[in-house]
């Protein structure tokens, strides 16, 4: 079910504040239109626009299909509702709908490249709706529908299916039943059981309870053995009460006139419905090995526990990410879309949605990535297909190669493809390559925390955006924030933000803790023969909150610490320093990682190495390399300059040279070369004008030459284009700390704290 997408583990809260403040701050919403040529001149104008805009108009009067050659069309859906069943609030109305529709565009854009535009259209009457849209395919190649309710949702689907030459595709009806018979077939393996012989009750009987025993039916399972309920019982052959053609369409031969009836001896139960809808006793009376999806949000129709309390050999999903096996229709929509499109297909059949179930039940037997399993490695225990582990994780970077080609081969097999593929093989490789994996490495990263929370010190406690951060941190479920300051003012900051007390949070007065003479005795015995009296080690840990927080962590009474919205990097990183040394045998770094819309690139030193010597190059590069690789990229290191490979001469890049021998001695397990300029790093047209180059591809690790031209890069990048650069990470210290940036946002604050305590579950 549509909801929460973090992947599974501890259930992430987020207060209104939040949600609000993310689609506030800023540009308001979550959508900007970007654009994807280099419109500069007056030149580039008129190719773009008129005159020269005439000429792709003129060939696609002559031949339509030339549209997807020559402009957006084959990228782009539209994400359409009236807002008559937004997400779980009933009818809000079409403008009320937008914040979900963005959201949904975004998902689009996030997990499968689908270029999406949200419309709200402000009717109930479904003949208007339907006119509204039909007249909408020449600019799009999907059409996604959104928070429809039952049973205009039905008609209206149906109709503009067969007005339009699109896919169209009612996610809250097909994405739910795609996504739950992927768990069913992985569910009903594990039980031995086959899928025409299951007895399935299906309680709910608006879109996606109609819609999975419409798919089920089509996958095989006898129409008799599916039994649908709705709020006043079994639908049953002759009944008259409450029923519409969808429903009588899915009416059986049966005695069962409740949902209790109905699962005494099932196999399996799907629950579209509403919280506490199925008792312990329901459950005890089906069959041996009952299968429940209890998919009802934000609560289920039973939880997991109770339904393992009388039977702990049920296999339970539901729609909710921290329970196992998670129901998430982003597993489906996005990449159902990609495939569909990419061949051009007229529809979304039958055919496509089972190939799309299939894909995804394979893909969870397979065996789960080191860097996906993140979580649960961290955690001494690994997903491997079984009970608790049916579908695969939202965030799984492989669902992009396994589910459209799957679809696309469908869509083929089937004739609505109409621009077949000839290689799918290379298609899925090409899909792989397509999204940059360093979101699904994030996801995986704070997954592992929240699989293993840490106590994290927020050293400067009593700022405003500190303690935001801490709520955001405690509410995702990543651990216990400490805080550093006077209590009052915590907790009267705290009584601002609308949160009453500190409940799951700490708050560390550093002159009144009852650690402050320990903590002091320490420092004096790290600086004592550094010029440091120990009445300076005591004015340090009573005065400066980082030197007290990084006491706090070496001494083991926290796990990681973060800081700087109060101070400079450097004055954080000083006070820091004092407490804390490098791991024996680590270089201290800071990695950068720029987010830009050509993809990932991480940039290295950006906090320490004013002027890195060649050992120290060499030593960057191979540490940020690892880094890379660990996010999911394969790292092509360039050594940067202001001269290519000799071109003009100059002092630095002797250094780099070096570096380069360095690491030609060592051998090391990625590509890299210099000294090169930026242009030619990331260039392969370039890098083609020196065939010894052996990047192999445009540079995704950026080594700097010194902390300046690093500084100057990371800083100037975000406010002169829409990249984001996250860090710098710290790397090196034997304890873990992150220092953010002195302009962080809360949300900065939280990844990079969420940073320091994934580090430390390695310590």
């Amino acid at each position: 079910m549509d909801g929460s997408i973090d992947g599974g583990g501890r259930a992430t809260r987020i207060t209104a504040e939040e949600a609000l403040q993310l689609h506030a701050m800023g540009r308001p919403g979550k959508l900007e239109i970007r654009l994807t040529k280099p419109l500069t001149t007056a030149r580039d104008l008129s190719l773009a626009y008129s005159p020269g805009v005439a000429e792709p108009c003129k060939h696609i009067a002559r031949s339509p299909s030339l549209a997807y050659d020559y402009t957006a069309k084959g990228n782009m859906v539209a994400v359409i509702s009236n807002g008559t069943a937004v997400l779980g609030l009933g009818n809000l109305g079409a403008l009320a709908a937008k914040p979900v529709m963005e959201g949904k565009a975004v998902l689009f854009k996030r997990f499968a490249d689908v270029d999406a535009i949200d419309l709200c259209i402000d009717t109930e009457d479904v003949d208007a709706f339907v006119n509204a849209v039909r007249y909408l395919g020449p600019s799009f190649g999907g059409i996604n529908l959104e928070d429809i309710k039952a049973p205009e949702c039905f008609v209206i689907e149906s109709r503009l299916r067969e007005l339009m030459d699109i896919p169209v595709f009612h996610d809250d009806q097909h994405g739910t039943a795609i996504v739950a018979a992927a768990g069913l077939i992985n569910a009903a393996h594990l039980t031995g059981r086959d899928l025409a012989e299951m007895t399935l009750v299906i309680n709910g009987a608006g879109a996606a309870g109609v819609a999975c025993a419409e798919l089920l039916k089509a996958m095989g399972m006898r129409p008799e053995r599916v039994i649908l309920c709705d709020t006043k019982g079994v639908i049953y052959k002759g009944r008259t009460e409450g029923m519409n053609q969808w429903k009588s369409a899915h009416a059986v031969e049966t005695k069962a006139r409740t949902l209790a009836e109905a699962l005494e001896g099932a196999d399996a139960f799907f629950g579209l419905s509403q919280a506490g809808a199925v008792t312990r006793e329901m459950v005890a009376s089906m069959a041996a090995k009952p299968i429940i999806f209890a998919m009802a949000n934000p609560d289920p129709e039973i939880t997991p526990e109770e339904a393992r309390a009388v039977r702990p050999d049920a296999i339970v999903a539901t729609g909710r990410s921290d329970y196992p096996n998670q129901v998430n229709n982003v597993l489906g929509f996005p990449y159902i879309f990609r495939g569909a499109l990419d061949v051009r297909a007229s529809t979304i059949n039958e055919a496509m949605k089972i190939a799309a179930a299939k894909a995804l039940a394979a893909l969870a037997r397979e065996d789960v990535p080191d860097e996906l399993d993140a979580a649960s490695a961290a955690g001494g225990t690994r997903l491997k297909y079984g009970p608790d582990y049916i579908l695969p994780l939202p965030f799984d970077p492989r669902l992009i190669s396994r589910v459209p080609p799957a679809v696309a081969k469908a869509a083929m097999d089937t004739g609505v493809a109409r621009r077949p593929i000839a290689d799918l093989r290379r298609y899925a490789r090409d899909l792989a390559a397509k999204l940059d994996p360093t979101g699904a490495a994030l996801d995986a990263i704070l997954e592992a925390v929240r699989a293993n929370p840490r106590r994290v010190v927020f050293a400067e406690g009593e700022e405003e955006r500190t303690i935001r951060a801490a709520l955001a941190f405690r509410n995702a479920g990543y651990g216990t924030p400490i805080l550093i300051g006077r209590e009052d003012r915590v907790l009267d900051t705290l009584a601002a933000l609308g949160v009453d007390g500190s409940d799951g949070m700490e708050i560390h007065n550093a002159r009144l803790s009852g650690s402050n003479r320990r903590y002091a005795e320490f420092l004096y015995a790290r600086l004592q023969r550094r010029g440091f009296l120990f009445r300076d080690c005591q004015r340090l840990v009573n005065q400066d909150r980082n030197v007290f927080a990084a006491c706090m962590v070496a001494l083991g009474d926290a796990d990681a610490m973060v800081t700087g919205l109060s101070r400079s990097y450097s004055v954080s990183l000083e006070g820091v320093r004092l407490v804390l040394d490098p791991e024996p045998g680590h270089l201290l770094l800071g990695i950068s990682i720029l987010l830009t819309s050509q993809g990932t690139v991480f940039v290295a030193d950006t906090a320490m190495h004013e002027r890195p010597d060649a050992a120290q190059l060499a030593a960057i590069a191979k540490a940020t390399a690892a880094a890379a690789r660990r996010m999911g990229h394969e790292p092509r290191v360039a050594f940067l300059s202001f001269s290519t490979f000799g071109d003009p001469k100059g002092s630095i890049p002797e250094s780099i040279r070096e570096a380069v021998a360095l690491l030609d001695a060592r051998k090391p397990d990625f590509a890299y070369d210099g000294e090169m300029s930026a242009d030619v790093a990331l260039d392969p047209t370039l890098q083609a004008l020196y065939p010894f180059c052996r990047l192999g591809g445009p540079a995704n690790v950026l080594i700097m030459p010194g902390l300046h031209a690093a500084h100057i890069l990371t800083k100037a990048l975000p406010r002169l284009s829409s990249a984001t650069v996250i860090g710098p990470i710290l790397q090196g210290f034997a304890k873990p700390v992150q220092i953010v940036p002195i302009d962080s946002p809360a949300s900065t604050i939280v990844l990079m704290a969420g940073f320091a305590a994934y580090q430390s579950l390695s310590r």
